[in-house]
């Protein structure tokens, strides 16, 4: 198969970035590379346009950084509530994935963030608080908090019976101090009606 020589003017995701030189089928370059202005033929005047492109692809990755810098620094402060399904013992139906996360972030925060850049090591099976890593660039990373809340209220019921036993038990407590109190204090009227006896 014959081979050209191209100078990309677009990134091509396996094949390389804005201003390189690559070698592809001749066919690809002349039916789809050129057609769709993704690249140019290697010529000595389209080497001069090297230098061109070059500073370009600069100057974008440079803005490129700088944004993905920006918002790194306000996604690290901020934090994502998601609602997932769950049983009745609050264990969670499915899981949360980066997709799920990606279209959070956009309707809460209105950030529109690729869900190939959200990196999980496995999608989140459990409720509370995870701490998410996003790559948003080559050279910048940061994390997320994501909280996951159970679409049903956690049942706080069982705790209040605890409570009142425990008063229950505080009062029939401080009932039975109060009696040994009072029977303590029993002794105390004996001596008295000694007293009354000897004077009479």
């Amino acid at each position: 198969m014959a081979k050209t020589e191209v100078i990309l003017t677009h990134n091509i995701v396996g094949l390389g970035g804005e201003s390189d030189q690559v070698k592809v089928a001749a066919g690809y370059a002349r039916n789809y590379l050129f057609p769709q202005g993704l690249a140019i033929p290697l010529t000595a005047a389209n080497k001069r346009r090297l230098e061109v492109l070059r500073q370009r692809r600069a100057e974008r990755e440079a803005h490129e950084f700088n944004a993905m810098s920006e918002l790194a620094k306000s996604l690290s402060k901020m934090v994502l509530t998601l609602t997932a399904k769950t049983g009745e013992d609050g264990k969670m139906f499915g899981s949360i994935t980066p997709g799920a996360i990606a279209e959070e972030l956009k309707h809460q925060f209105e950030v529109v963030l690729d869900k190939k850049k959200i990196h999980l090591d496995h999608p989140l099976k459990t409720l509370g608080e995870h701490e998410v890593e996003l790559r948003l660039h080559a050279e910048v990373t940061t994390t997320l908090k994501v909280r996951i809340n159970s679409d049903k209220p956690q049942p706080q019921v069982i705790e209040a019976p605890a409570r009142e036993a425990r008063t229950r038990d505080a009062k029939s407590k401080e009932g039975e101090a109060a009696g040994t109190e009072t029977r303590k204090a029993r002794p105390i009227r004996k001596p008295r009606v000694e007293k009354k006896e000897k004077t009479s």
